[in-house]
This record gives C-alpha cells, structure tokens and sequence, in this order.
C-alpha cells in the first residue's frame, strides 16, 4: 500500500492550493454527472453524495464511517443533514483542514480499523481509497488479490448483517499498459508516458486489475447491489479541476511561487508539476488505459 509519506507527497503538498481552488471541503474524487454535462462540478458533487446516501439507506439515526474522507466533503454533506460522521485520511493537512471545518476525522490507516475503535457502523465509504491499497512491489509479489480479500473482511468486521458498503475506484481498463512499458524516457504523447505519470502522481499505488478483480475480492463478504461507470464522468470532473487551479488568485499563485525552490532541487516534485501540466488521469481516462466505478455492496 501507498504509505504515509505518500500520501503526504500527494495530498498534503496541495494542501493549501486545493482549499483556494476548490472550497475547504472541497471534493477530490469523481462526481456523478450522469450524462448531464450542464451541472456545475458542486451540483455534480452534491449528487453523487445524494446517490450515496440513499443507496447505503442513511438516515439521521446512522452512525457513518468515511474511509480516506478527503477534505471532507462527504462528511459535510451528512453533517448538513443531522447524520453523524466520522473520517480517517493518511494526510495530516486533510486531516488538520477537516478538524478546523468542524469535521470528526483523525489521521488513521483504515485499513487497520477494528470495531474496538469505533464501534460498528451502519455504512461505510471508500471514495477513492482502494486507488492507494496495493503497492506496485505487491502487485509483482503476486499479492493484489490479498491485499484486497484483506480489505473487505475488515470492513466486513465493521457492519451488521445486511449494512452497505459504498466505493468508488479507478481501475485498469480494457487498454492497459503492461507494468514493464511504463516509464518517463517513453515518447510524451505515449501511454506509457501517461501512465508513468500517474505513478509520479501517485507514489506507491497500483490500481485493480479491472472491475472483475475488486468484486471477486469482494465475493466471500459482501453482495454486490449495484455498479455504475464512472469514466465519462470523471473527464468532464478533471476538466473542471482544471479551470479552478489555474483561476487568478493573487494568494493561491503566491503559493505557486512558494514552491519554486522544490520544482529547482525535486525531481519527485518536478514529475508532480508534470502531472498538473498533462493530467495524465484525464488522458487515461479518454483512451481507456483506465476506468472507474460506483459500486455499492451489501454485507451478507
């Protein structure tokens, strides 16, 4: 799995720029057009949150654990309506924002959660947390499966009988670039390039090998309710990111500034400019080397 230190690189380095951009809970994760491109990204959002609260049947009386929360828009959105929440997030800046925003979340693996921490929940979500489950060294080991069958038994341990689990996923798609392909000497306009970096983007992560893996791996715990794609969405989400990172403001480009220094001296943080330059996600996305999902599980 991605580690910490990871998941700092990616998250808590945009911290501040993120916030400026998007709103202090803004959301980092594919939202739920549904063909209707004419939304604006927040109604988008604010519907997909509305997919997930009703398909996990959560009400008021719910008690709601929100794995890899972001910045907590999720969490906003129950605590608008009366729901309890709770967050955990690997990144100590998400996790600072979300506290100062008034938001239940700690800085926590929840991959180790046990019901001696919290109790059982009547829902659980995972929006975009299995991304960062498997290490490209565990998927050479052979180990995806596991790390994944893993997973879902512990949150398996975390419901009662017929509570619902909602993730949403990027996983390879029917185009995929073998592990050995990959790499930042391929030609720019490659796949190989793109994915490569998506690795620089993501350090430490390796995506399901398709849909087929995550609900094999889902197979002994959970039943599987529902499942939607999201790849033609999420195209039109990194769109919108775009415009919003790169909108004038004269505080948000005063941190562009700030990180200067790094851009000169860190290669890691050079192929991370890179990214936002390309976004490689977007160009996966579009050919295919990449797809995306809504799934919605019951545990049996």
């Amino acid at each position: 799995m991605a580690n910490q230190q990871d998941l700092e690189f990616t998250y808590s380095t945009i911290d501040q720029i993120f916030r400026l951009s998007m709103g202090q809970t803004g959301d980092y994760s594919g939202a739920m057009y549904n063909g209707n491109f004419e939304l604006t990204l927040e109604q988008a959002q604010r519907q997909k949150h509305r997919f997930i609260t009703e398909s996990l049947h959560i009400n008021k009386e719910s008690k709601v654990l929100d794995m890899g929360c972001g910045w907590g828009p999720f969490l906003t959105y129950l605590k608008e309506r009366g729901v309890k929440g709770t967050g955990v997030t690997l990144s100590s800046a998400q996790a600072a924002a979300c506290v100062a925003n008034g938001l239940m979340v700690e800085v926590k693996d929840c991959r180790l959660i046990t019901p001696e921490d919290y109790g059982l929940f009547d829902a659980v979500t995972c929006i975009g947390g299995l991304e960062h489950f498997c290490s490209i060294q565990q998927y050479q080991a052979g180990e995806q499966d596991e790390v994944y069958a893993d997973f879902f038994r512990k949150v398996h341990a975390l419901l009662p009988v017929g509570g619902r689990f909602y993730m949403q996923t990027m996983v390879f798609g029917k185009n995929r670039v073998p592990l050995e392909q990959i790499s930042l000497q391929a030609p720019k306009d490659s796949d190989s390039y793109a994915m490569a970096l998506m690795i620089a983007q993501f350090p430490g992560s390796w995506l399901p090998d398709g849909l087929e893996q995550v609900v094999r791996s889902a197979g002994p715990y959970f039943k599987l309710v529902s499942q939607s794609s999201g790849r033609l969405d999420y195209i039109e989400t990194i769109g919108q990111w775009r415009k919003r990172f790169r909108a004038f403001q004269w505080n948000k480009y005063a941190l562009y500034v700030s990180l200067l220094p790094r851009l000169l001296t860190n290669k890691a943080f050079q192929d991370l400019i890179a990214v936002f330059r390309r976004s490689p996600n977007r160009i996966c996305f579009q050919r295919q080397i990449m797809d995306h999902y809504r799934l919605v599980f019951e545990k049996v």
